[in-house]
Formats: structure tokens, C-alpha cells, sequence
């Protein structure tokens, strides 16, 4: 389980870009993905609420061609994998109450997984409440954690181990108004003893940083470097330098 070891690595803060395939314009996922390598980017997550099968082909393909930085899918359902993906975020929404984001679409997808033999990392996902209706919360059928509730995002996150999970996944959503508070990320970082994941609203690199020293393991950037492919190498030095 070579990422899995690499997540549970405390000693280095990490950063992941977010590539959404739904939003593929090929000329931009080349220059998103050239400023990842140049900023020496940890992780490139691939996700999105719908993605059709040419976009996550057609960007694992280009993904692929400029860089060996390890790609791990961040699944909006079942039918988002891929054979050249080096991972995959077995995502739990231990945040709603939906059965099937919770289990139910792990069993269609287990065998599959297992046969195919790509890197499952077990993840507790948590979406906090981030002053919009967000694509996640919506197509999820779920309601977030209030966000100013720390103390069930803390009850919530230590269920989460308890239960087994390998990291914890708290989730703004993309475009979200506001991060997560500060607050939050380092009363559930202090109470868990497996990596935590910040992602959503990641604007600039002071917020990036602040999340980090908050207790942020790994943070995650996605609208923002689709904007602005060169801000992800102010984020990713600074993070990297903590």
C-alpha cells in the first residue's frame, strides 16, 4: 500500500490538486498539470460530481503524458475508475445518512476493485457547511456539518477511525463561499491519530497555509489553480516549507 504509507508520513505537510474532468479544456489541463510538476504538486486528485468517460480518459491520458505525480481517484460514484489511476479514495460519507454513500456503493464496486488490484485508501468524507449549496451536498442528498458544529465534526471524525478508516476527508466543496475554520480542522486533528484531508474555498496561499498549521495533513486545490495554474506553486512551496 505504498500511497496509504505515504499519507500516514506526518512529518511533511502535503498538497493535492484537483482536476475535474467535467470541466476538461484540454488546452488548460496541460497547463494546470505543467505547474503541478513545476510545483512539485504530492497528489493529483480526480474527481468531480458527474464525469463522463471521455473527459476522465481523456485527462488521465494527458495527466499521464507530462507527469508521473501519483494520480488517485476521488470517486463521485461507482462509475469513476480507471485502470492508469495509481489510487483510489474508498470514500465513506460518514458525515450523511445516505446508505448508499456509505456502503451500498462500495459492494457494487469491491470485486472490481480487488480484481483489478488498484490501491484502495479507506476514507471517512465529511462535507462542512460552507455558506452554499454545494454540487457535492446536492448530489449526495446529504446535509453537512453546521460550521460552526466542531464538536460534531470531532465526534464524527473519531467514529470514523474507530470504525477502521485509514484518513479523514473534510470537504468545503468546490466553489465553496468559506474553508473550513481553523477551529475545526485542529480540534478533529487533535483527536484523531490517522492523516486529515482540507479541502474547499483554498484561494490563496495564506489561507493554504494557515489550514496546514491548523492541522491540515494534506490540502487539497482545485477552482482556484483552474484559474490561476501558477498559484499552485506559491501554495505548494509555502506548505511545503512548514
Amino acid at each position: 500500500m505504498i500511497l496509504l504509507s505515504s499519507f500516514k508520513n506526518f512529518q511533511k505537510k502535503k498538497i493535492a490538486q484537483l482536476i475535474d474532468p467535467d470541466k476538461l479544456v484540454e488546452s488548460k489541463l496541460r497547463l494546470q498539470i505543467q505547474a503541478a510538476e513545476k510545483a512539485k504538486v504530492d497528489y493529483i486528485f480526480m474527481g468531480g460530481s458527474l464525469i463522463s468517460n471521455n473527459g476522465i480518459d481523456l485527462s488521465m491520458k494527458i495527466i499521464k503524458e507530462l507527469t508521473n505525480i501519483p494520480v488517485i481517484i476521488f470517486p463521485g460514484n461507482v462509475t469513476h475508475l480507471h485502470d492508469d489511476a495509481d489510487a483510489v479514495l474508498f470514500l465513506s460519507l460518514i458525515s450523511g445518512r445516505n446508505p448508499d454513500l456509505l456502503i451500498g456503493n462500495h459492494i457494487h464496486v469491491a470485486t472490481t476493485l480487488k480484481r483489478k488490484g488498484i490501491e484502495t485508501i479507506p476514507t471517512g468524507y465529511m462535507l462542512i457547511e460552507s455558506g452554499k449549496i454545494t454540487s457535492a451536498q446536492y448530489m449526495s442528498n446529504t446535509l453537512p456539518i453546521p460550521h460552526e458544529k466542531p464538536d460534531i465534526a470531532v465526534a464524527t471524525a473519531v467514529a470514523g477511525e474507530l470504525l477502521g478508516l485509514k484518513a479523514i476527508y473534510m470537504d468545503a466543496g468546490s466553489g465553496a463561499d468559506k474553508t473550513i475554520s481553523e477551529n475545526m480542522i485542529q480540534q478533529v486533528k487533535s483527536n484523531i491519530d490517522i492523516p486529515l484531508i482540507i479541502g474547499g474555498g483554498i484561494r490563496t496561499a495564506e489561507t493554504a497555509v494557515n489550514i496546514a498549521k491548523a492541522g491540515a495533513d494534506i490540502i487539497v486545490v482545485g477552482n482556484a489553480a483552474e484559474d490561476n495554474p501558477e498559484l499552485i506553486i506559491e501554495i505548494s512551496e509555502r506548505i511545503h516549507n512548514i
